[in-house]
């Protein structure tokens, strides 16, 4: 089992950029495939991002393409996601996922382990 703990979050204007952290812990991290979801009040939990275990594969959703990017650090056990360009409709709870060790994937019940979330609000 990893443990996840996402940093970053907060509040800001449209237009602006914001970098999320997210710390794991276990040494099998650097081996998992890694994932960014989002709630938002009302809303179920949607796929933003994800990446395989040497980050040289991407995917994100077509809502944040161009606008945000996934990476890791593998050696400090961490997975980012850089936001830039933000909107409104990116506010949410973002939480970061790990996967199971068996390729990229897009839903919820492919990933096996879970931060506590840090919430964006981004103002207009």
């Amino acid at each position: 089992q990893v443990q996840l703990v996402e940093s970053g979050g907060g509040l800001v204007q449209a237009g602006g950029s914001l970098r999320l952290s997210c710390a794991a812990s276990g040494r099998t991290f650097r081996w998992i495939d890694m994932g960014w979801f989002r709630q938002a009040p009302g809303k179920e939990r949607e796929f933003v991002a994800a990446l395989n275990w040497s980050g040289a594969n991407t995917i994100y959703a077509d809502s944040v393409k161009g606008r945000f990017t996934i990476s890791r650090d593998n050696a400090k056990n961490t997975v980012y996601l850089q936001m830039n360009s933000l909107k409104p409709e990116d506010t949410a709870v973002y939480y970061c996922a790990a996967g199971r060790g068996d390729g990229l994937h897009t839903t919820p019940p492919d990933f096996g382990s879970w931060g506590q979330g840090t919430q964006v609000t981004v103002s207009s």
